[in-house]
């Protein structure tokens, strides 16, 4: 049977890297082989890409080109990294995936669905998550967290931008929660680290469960 794919998504400052550490730990100490990974990256090649998208240098060519260079490092991420791990029956845990990017360049891209469909099939090649996480926090806040986070470095390309903007993908990623609720489950994110951890580890428990419960068959990837 393979592993677990649970992503986690939210806005700018939601806690995801604490709450992915959190929940590797959990798991790791239930006994689970566990990768942490994240997007854009995981792979040189998508390392190098995430370092052209964040430092800007690709905001001149469009929403169209970013989410190109966005796909290109997820298929190399897929196929090198999570897809193997997973054939091999670990559990997988990534930071963003594919609603990061219908809600970055999709919704606030303003990108036909069309396209953005047509992009994210041929990027991920049928592999969706077991489970995807949304951290939810007023887009105020979580602005606010990565400032203090950021310190002295200079914002990247996505906390340079409004509150307006953040606020509207903050809508986005609800919006995809209710239209998949089997998938997707909302955390809110301005309580103690504790409390959100302790709800993120009962909704992988509810999946945990459900996967040994269901004849591999029934199981799809």
């Amino acid at each position: 049977m393979q592993g677990l794919f649970i992503t986690f998504e939210g806005g700018e400052g939601a806690g995801k890297s604490t709450q992915i550490a959190r929940l590797s730990e959990y798991l790791r100490a239930h006994g689970e082989d566990v990768l942490v990974t994240r997007e854009p990256g995981g792979t040189p090649g998508a390392e190098a890409a995430r370092h052209v998208i964040l430092s800007g240098a690709a905001e001149s060519l469009g929403p169209a080109m970013e989410a190109i260079l966005f796909a290109a490092a997820r298929n190399d991420h897929v196929e090198q990294v999570i897809r193997p791990a997973l054939q091999s029956g670990r559990t997988v845990l990534c930071d963003r995936y594919i609603d990061s990017s219908r809600v970055y360049q999709g919704v606030t891209g303003n990108l036909d669905p069309q396209l953005m469909h047509a992009i994210e099939r041929t990027a991920i090649n049928g592999l969706m998550p077991d489970l995807t996480i949304i951290l939810d926090l007023p887009a105020e806040i979580g602005l606010q967290r990565a400032n203090v986070r950021r310190g002295t470095d200079v914002a990247d390309r996505f906390e340079k931008e409004t509150v307006d903007l953040h606020a509207k993908r903050r809508e986005a990623y609800l919006g995809i929660a209710k239209e998949e609720p089997k998938r997707c489950k909302v955390v809110a994110a301005d309580r103690p680290i504790d409390a959100i951890s302790a709800e993120i580890a009962a909704y992988v428990d509810e999946v945990r469960a459900l996967r040994k419960t269901t004849p591999a068959a029934e199981v799809v990837k």
